[in-house]
């Protein structure tokens, strides 16, 4: 064994741990998430083959089944499973056994939504909660509960860790904090005055009502945990003396055997954003040491989930005894081989999860860099050796022909790759600055791999279709990119474009107009960097509001940056016209609404309307290529080699090259074409 492998052995993450009758390997989870991919509310085939490839690279525990609803009246909102009825049960057999032949322990996460329901989903039953009071971001009127109703619930998730038991399942956890457990525990949303409220003996008797039930309907053996706040944060009312107080009854009356501890609260879209989920911008591991506080109280075994986005971060909170297991969750979804590769002494290949937030998009549980996560039935996470090595050539060196360099090599193939610019990473270089600094780890990974697969990258190499075609290659990739499209109608010629502010090369200055008409990233960049720079910034949309094309945690985070800077969107307005007047410019905004017309007179107007692609060498090279540069879409989304109409070399473009997309397109573009190339 290398010193590097026995250095891996000693790894605090990778010692097991012992709940009860059940030894997780090693100290590495994956917390419960809806991942999106359940169907008709069960864990079936893409369900369980993504939580699957997790335990193929070596993790210890998948909790699966974020907010399984228990009851009828806790609908299906966001893609949860059903745990309340026996159908169900099959499919957590067959999902255990696949889990438990690769080594790992699985646990489901079943819950009540309460107030957080939602009156017009499933089944339109009213949302329930131990008082009438409407939660901001799920935005229901709760009935307040009867006791027909608290004893209907407590049998429900009797009923439903009976079934998690059936099915195979080494343990289930319930979720408090925001769902009906703690609603009932929180004097915020507990005003009752009855046996289940006031004191915390009374606010916290229905959550013993429910564990006392759980305990009656499974064996000895069966773990139950609990999903527990250990401090409710700015926006609360529980505090962490109070939670830890709660624990320690929980613990006294036998109710858990386990704490997976969250921090803050969750009822408005800022607290699930910076504390349930802290993402991109936030610090690493924020929320530890107050888990740790926690665990020293209560004395059982204490999972955790918050921004632990690497191994340095999860290494740190076992090993100061802060935590018992780490949950990597959305590490696991840029790189679910990742304890592999810590066991094989491997820790620096780990793809890095940059906390983008894609997978908590309407796309979850799609990584912003690793295509394959969520799509284990299709490409997959291996990619598989070439027969026949090729010569293949990859025009452009941001994240779309970086991945298509990487995966190309991976197959075998000779790769070389060719980048206009001074240095790798194209657009990708200009977005990852200030609060999104961390997108730089898209480009420094696939560097480093590349480094790996002694794949050569040559700089200030522009190449025009004749460079291209002396090098007489069989495959030839355009990741050109694009340029910013600011053809917007009579006047283009004297805006900038926001790439132009973003990467400085034009200084803002006195009155800016930036308008957006994406609802992405590039707009508001702009204005935060003319702001920056002390120009006097006016921001309009054509949307109704920032951010439209954004995943929820970056749309909060950039409506914070903006109120704290003073800055307030101008929404749907359309940009029409720009003109001269003297040394200034006079913009035309109509609004889309009511269709009146404003001028404003600024000194410069910053133009967001994405790219377009930079084809020169397409439309040169295509009626030389064998295939006339055309990507078939059905090969393509059947993962099927190109066809070739004659000879010659085979073309494609991929990313910007062929259209204004984000990150994640274009690396899948590079993902599902070049690993059947």
């Amino acid at each position: 064994m290398s010193d590097q492998n026995r250095g891996a052995k000693r790894d605090p993450l990778l010692q097991p741990l012992t709940i009860k009758k059940l030894t997780l390997r090693n100290r590495i989870m994956s917390t419960a998430h809806a991942c999106g991919l359940q169907k008709d509310g069960f864990p079936q085939e893409a369900y369980q083959a993504y939580h699957e490839e997790k335990a193929k690279g070596g993790i210890a525990l998948s909790m699966f089944g974020g907010s399984s609803n228990v009851d009828i009246d806790s609908p299906n909102i966001f893609q949860q499973l059903n745990v309340g009825v026996d159908a169900i049960i099959p499919h957590l057999q067959r999902f255990s056994e696949r889990m438990h032949a690769h080594g790992a322990a699985l646990m489901c996460q079943i819950t009540h939504l309460g107030r957080r329901g939602d009156p017009y989903a499933q089944d339109w039953l009213p949302a329930i909660g131990p008082s009438p009071i409407r939660e901001t971001l799920h935005r229901a009127i709760p009935r307040e509960m009867d006791e027909h109703d608290i004893d209907r619930v407590v049998k429900a998730y009797g009923q439903a860790a009976r079934r998690c038991e059936e099915g195979g399942l080494d343990g289930i956890e319930t979720l408090a904090s925001g769902h009906i457990i703690g609603q009932f525990l929180s004097p915020k949303t507990n005003h009752r005055t009855d046996r289940f409220g006031g004191s915390l003996d009374n606010r916290i008797r229905f959550a013993l009502m429910v564990h006392d039930e759980i305990r009656r309907n499974v064996s000895d053996d069966f773990i139950v945990g609990m999903r527990f706040v250990v401090d409710e944060g700015i926006d609360g009312a529980l505090s962490a003396e109070e939670c830890i107080a709660a624990a320690q009854i929980l613990q006294r009356e036998g109710a858990v055997d386990f704490f997976n501890a969250l921090y803050g609260s969750m009822d408005t879209a800022r607290a699930l954003s910076e504390e349930t989920f802290p993402g991109m911008g936030s610090p690493a591991a924020p929320w530890v040491k107050a888990v740790g506080h926690f665990k020293r109280a209560v004395g059982l075994p204490v999972f955790h989930a918050a921004k632990l986005s690497d191994m340095a971060s999860a290494r740190f909170a076992v090993s100061e005894g802060h935590i018992d297991m780490a949950g990597l969750t959305r590490p696991q979804m840029t790189d679910p081989h990742m304890v592999a590769k810590l066991m094989r002494g491997e820790e620096e290949r780990i793809r890095p999860c940059v906390g983008a937030g894609h997978c908590q998009s309407a796309h979850r549980p799609r990584c912003l860099h690793n295509a394959a996560t969520g799509r284990e039935l299709t490409v997959g996470h291996d990619i598989a050796k070439a027969e026949k090595q090729r010569d293949a050539i990859v025009i452009g060196a941001g994240p779309a022909g970086l991945e298509a360099a990487r995966v190309l090599a991976e197959r075998g193939h000779k790769v070389r790759v060719f980048e206009a610019g001074p240095q790798p990473g194209g657009q990708l270089l200009l977005a990852a600055n200030g609060w999104r600094r961390d997108l730089v780890g898209i480009i420094d990974w696939r560097l480093a791999e590349l480094e790996i697969l002694g794949v050569q990258i040559e700089c200030n190499r522009y190449m025009d279709a004749a460079d291209i075609l002396e090098l007489d290659a069989d495959l030839v990739i355009l990741a050109t990119g694009g340029v910013p499209q600011t053809a917007f109608g009579p006047g283009e010629e004297f805006v900038l474009s926001a790439w132009d502010i973003v990467g400085r090369q034009v200084k803002p200055q006195g009155d800016v107009l930036v308008w957006d008409n994406t609802g992405r990233h590039p707009a508001l960049l702009a204005a935060q960097t003319a702001m920056n720079e002390g120009a006097r910034v006016q921001l309009a949309t054509i949307d109704t509001n920032i951010g439209q094309d954004l995943v929820y945690p970056e749309i909060i985070r950039w409506h914070k940056e903006f109120t704290k800077a003073g800055l307030r969107a101008d929404p749907h307005l359309r940009l029409t016209e720009v003109r001269k007047t003297g040394n200034r410019l006079e913009a035309v905004l109509i609004n889309e609404l009511t269709h009146e017309s404003e001028e404003r007179v600024v000194d410069q107007v910053v133009v967001e309307m994405g790219t377009i692609p930079i084809d020169d060498a397409f439309a040169e090279l295509r009626g030389r290529s064998g295939n006339d540069g055309v990507t078939d879409l059905h090969a393509l989304k059947n993962l099927a080699p190109q066809p070739m109409a004659r000879a010659g070399f085979e073309l494609h473009r991929i990313g910007d090259a062929q259209s204004s997309r984000n990150v994640h397109a274009a690396i899948y573009d590079a993902l599902r074409l070049c690993s059947v190339c």
